[in-house]
């Protein structure tokens, strides 16, 4: 979701468990080689070969998962994961552990979130027992290195392997948004590579069109209509909501542009409150909101 910025005092800003500030000369890769918490982690990092890119001039910021966090994987998951075989597999989860530039604790604690290197949001939430990424407690911060900074966490934040279908899907508040995706000919689009970024019309956000409207939009006459009606709800590429309150309005598939503004109360798009933000998906991002938007050159469709 939106987060509002935390007013913490500056002792919070340590988030939680214990603080490693003194800086250091070693890289990232040194520093985790040396550390016996993350012996884990570091045959993770060389069998994924990505051991030059984190003793590279980065900077990066690394939440790196303990030899504990590794072990709350179900049984076998570590061991299978170090195969040669799965290395595009490792090298998925752990650079979703991976952001590009130096995000020291205090800023962790003062923002929503940031983009991991492998493309899928990291949220930032916090609170008075300390701080989390992506729902995982950080245990200490600020481990200085030459490239870089580590926080350490204590479970594996494994990226979301499903499409944005199938995530639609299992949140269950999309069944007519996903049906008029399948009417449409556009399922099967908001299941390839992309990536896109979708505003997603809930199930109450259809009903309130009428049941007679949403009737006429599924009939194969109105198919091109309707899909562009749903592209009016896509835009190419991940764009997350800080980079999307900042563009302050989205090209759609349909050619349109849509007005993005911060209110009182969050934010809209169009005519739409956004009730949720940064959902990912394997190929894109889900941004939640309350009404469906018609593009302006749509045929009129007859209310209830």
């Amino acid at each position: 979701m939106l987060i509002t910025t935390l007013l913490l005092s500056a002792s919070m800003a340590q988030c939680s468990g214990t603080t490693a500030a003194a800086a250091s000369q070693d890289s990232i890769l040194a520093t985790a080689v040396s550390n016996p918490d993350f012996t884990t982690l570091v045959a993770a990092v060389q069998a994924a070969e990505l051991q030059d890119t984190l003793a590279g001039p980065g900077p990066f910021t690394v939440f790196a998962p303990s030899n504990a966090a590794f072990a709350k994987l179900p049984k076998g998951t570590v061991e299978a994961l170090l195969k040669p075989e799965n290395k595009a597999m490792l090298q998925g989860i752990l650079t979703n552990h991976v952001v590009a530039g130096k995000i020291p604790a205090s800023q962790v604690v003062s923002t929503s979130g940031t983009v991991a290197v492998g493309g899928q949001w990291l949220a930032f939430t916090t609170d008075t027992e300390g701080a989390k990424v992506d729902g995982v407690w950080v245990t200490t911060t600020d481990i200085q290195c030459h490239n870089g900074v580590i926080h350490v966490i204590d479970s594996v934040m494994l990226p979301t392997d499903s499409d944005i279908v199938q995530v639609a899907a299992k949140n269950g508040s999309f069944n007519t948004l996903l049906a008029a995706a399948q009417a449409a000919g556009l399922a099967e689009t908001l299941q390839s590579s992309g990536p896109f970024t979708i505003f997603a019309p809930t199930d109450d956000a259809f009903a309130n069109l009428g049941d007679k409207t949403i009737a006429s939009l599924l009939l194969p006459k109105n198919r091109e209509t309707l899909a562009r009606i749903l592209k009016h709800h896509v835009v190419a590429g991940r764009v997350y909501s800080p980079e999307a309150l900042k563009a302050g309005s989205a090209i759609t598939l349909a050619g349109t542009r849509l007005p993005i503004a911060v209110t009182n109360t969050g934010a809209m798009i169009g005519t739409a409150n956004i009730v949720a933000t940064d959902v990912d998906a394997k190929n894109g991002v889900i941004h939640v909101i309350d009404t469906v938007l018609i593009p302006s050159t749509s045929v009129s469709m007859a209310q209830d």
